[in-house]
């Protein structure tokens, strides 16, 4: 599960001796390959959960994740499906430049056939992912690098946030302001 608060190597420690080199391997970093090798294991079945190093670098699966993940379903008339979560850091980061600084919510966001999900509280960022592993689609979590430090109750246990639905942080009757990922907490002030 993502851990709140841990860096990317610290939310994998662990991993390998839990699960067992069947279940997690550390690939070389070629983005395109473990895209295409994740679809194919969730076409055959399995529900992998692909970790990119940046979404920065995701865009060298674009053919895989948006011409064979997120179609699929459609173009198999129902027959297959790719019950994929491709996640990983995004948007603005700590002294990261432009080449790991772009936020491509949007850019997903816009391919029919994926689902995009981006969690803006620990609690959140579970439940998203656990929703995200049990969805029978291509589910893109797009995890805000600036929160990785965030700090905040996670529900122990059973603990899903449902996809598509909106989530009313702070309900009032004067003013909506929909916002997603990181920019929840400049949103809903204390």
């Amino acid at each position: 599960e993502l851990l709140a608060g841990q860096t990317e190597r610290q939310n994998s420690q662990g991993l390998l001796d839990k699960f067992g080199s069947a279940r997690v391997v550390d690939a070389p970093i070629s983005e395109a390959g473990f895209a295409g090798l994740g679809i194919g294991a969730a076409m055959t079945g399995l529900r992998p959960v692909i970790e990119m190093m940046t979404w920065n670098f995701a865009i060298l699966a674009l053919d895989q994740i948006m011409n064979n993940a997120a179609k699929i379903r459609h173009m198999s008339g129902g027959q297959l499906r790719c019950p994929i979560v491709i996640r990983g850091p995004s948007g603005a980061g700590g002294r990261l430049s432009s080449q790991h600084s772009q936020a491509l919510e949007a850019q997903y966001a816009h391919v029919p056939g994926l689902k995009v999900v981006a969690a803006g509280t620990p609690a959140d960022a579970k439940g998203l992912l656990k929703s995200a592993i049990r969805d029978e689609n291509p589910v893109m979590m797009f995890e805000a690098e600036l929160l990785y430090g965030a700090k905040g109750e996670v529900p122990e246990g059973e603990h899903l946030v449902p996809i598509g639905k909106a989530d009313i942080k702070r309900p009032g009757s004067q003013v909506t302001v929909l916002t997603w990922g990181r920019m929840l907490t400049a949103c809903v002030l204390p």
